[in-house]
């Protein structure tokens, strides 16, 4: 039985009653200053011919019955040659290493912003890829992580959730980046090893294969009139999809353009050598019908140096619209045509070469409409670059197209009369 009781520790309490320390017997004892907040239980022992003393807790979360149990547990590991307080001592110093160092760690959001900034900005040429890659898959998943604790499991994890959303070329693409990251976390002596390097293509997308869908004319009629009738797809949207189909241009050649590359009134786009693929500038020249889209969002650009401006208002990280904007417009649009397989919009360049052919453009014209190199010696030896070919053939393209979209159109208008009837009837 202790010296202590319940009884007077209260009565200490309530009268304020301040005190150094009063023992209740084996090293137990107990200390109120003006100071605590609450009595401290405090427990003192002499290790290696030195007095030691430590706090076990408060009286207001430690009662005298479990303070006492607590000290018979301390007083059998010093019997045992432990130092219970240079222990506690210890412990407190290795958690705040472990918090100080858990500050100073880098993680993986913050070696991508900076792998981007020093690897990426002035030295690739199509950067908003990376960035969508890095902000769209490799922060939501493991940008909270310090970069040495990821590990090959949420490397794993991560691909499997691209590939879950039914991207396994972006898959693809993300553990190509992923690895490049990695690869210069290395280099920093950031970690040891990269978690990404056991990984290939097998265990994200799987080998790419060569694409080849094109969309038949009864499918670009589908087109113009599903356009018209989805819900959401905006106006500028829809000169949007008709540019890259009459231009036949890659998707970030025009939502990256500034109007300063156009001359509408000599009908000609001139596409900077920096912007494209094939690192070639090319004049492409404009058909009645892409000067007629082009000055429409002219207007709705509302004097943007981009033709194709952000349209939030927010803050963004782009002054214009975001690579992926058209394709989730187009989903909107892809549930209107029923049975047709599956296409993307890169699709239409493929599709614009196929009915270039069909309607009697030469082989290379063709390929020249698509900025796309002259193989071969011819390739080598001949550097024209027919222009007037090019703009008959592109002529030729967007007649074609308008009789498409006069159809869509005219199905269009059928569409929604029928739907009309129906909401009347109903």
């Amino acid at each position: 039985m202790g010296n202590l009781n319940d009884m007077q520790i209260r009565a200490w309490i309530r009268a304020g009653e301040r005190f150094e320390g009063r023992s209740d017997g084996e090293g137990l004892c107990l200390r109120f200053r003006e100071t605590d907040s609450a009595p401290v239980w405090r427990f003192r022992y002499r290790f290696a011919g030195k007095q030691r003393v430590m706090n076990v807790g408060s009286y207001s979360t430690l009662s005298l019955a479990d303070a006492r149990k607590l000290i018979k547990e301390l007083r059998a590991k010093v019997a045992l040659g432990h130092d219970v307080a240079g222990e506690k001592q210890e412990q407190k110093a290795q958690a705040v290493a472990r918090m100080e160092a858990g500050k100073l760690a880098v993680t993986v959001a913050q070696l991508a912003d900076d792998y981007f900034e020093r690897m990426i900005l002035g030295r690739w040429k199509h950067p908003n890829i990376v960035r969508s890659r890095i902000e769209r898959d490799i922060k939501p998943n493991i940008g909270h992580l310090a970069v040495d604790a990821v590990k090959p499991m949420h490397i794993d994890a991560l691909l499997q959730t691209v590939v879950r959303r039914g991207a396994p070329t972006v898959a693809n693409d993300v553990l190509r980046w992923m690895r490049r990251i990695f690869d210069f976390a290395v280099k920093r002596h950031l970690v040891q090893y990269n978690p990404v390097s056991a990984f290939d293509t097998s265990d994200a997308g799987g080998q790419e294969e060569a694409r080849e869908r094109t969309l038949a004319r009864d499918e670009l009629v589908m087109l113009f009139a599903a356009m018209r009738n989805a819900k959401g797809f905006t106006y500028e949207n829809n000169l949007t999809v008709k540019l890259l189909l009459l231009l036949a241009v890659r998707k970030q050649e025009l939502t990256t353009a500034r109007w300063t590359e156009f001359d509408l009134e000599q009908a000609i786009w001139r596409l900077p050598a920096e912007r494209t693929k094939t690192e070639a500038a090319i004049d492409i020249s404009l058909s009645a019908s892409a000067i007629k889209c082009l000055r429409e969002l002219r207007r709705l650009s509302e004097g943007s140096e981009w033709v194709l401006p952000a349209r939030k208002a927010q803050q963004r990280m782009l002054p214009h619209i975001h690579e992926n904007t058209l394709n989730v417009a187009l989903a909107k649009v892809k549930p209107l045509m029923p049975g047709i397989a599956p296409f993307c919009i890169h699709d239409f360049r493929r599709t614009a070469r196929t009915h270039l052919a069909a309607l009697g453009v030469d082989a290379h014209i063709a390929e020249r409409c698509l900025n796309h190199k002259i193989r071969g010696i011819e390739g080598i030896y001949n550097r024209h670059d027919y222009f007037d070919e090019r703009c008959r053939a592109l002529e030729l393209w967007a007649e074609f197209l308008e009789v498409c979209e006069a159809e869509g159109n005219q199905n269009a208008t059928i569409i929604a009369s029928s739907r009309l009837k129906c909401d009347v009837l109903e």
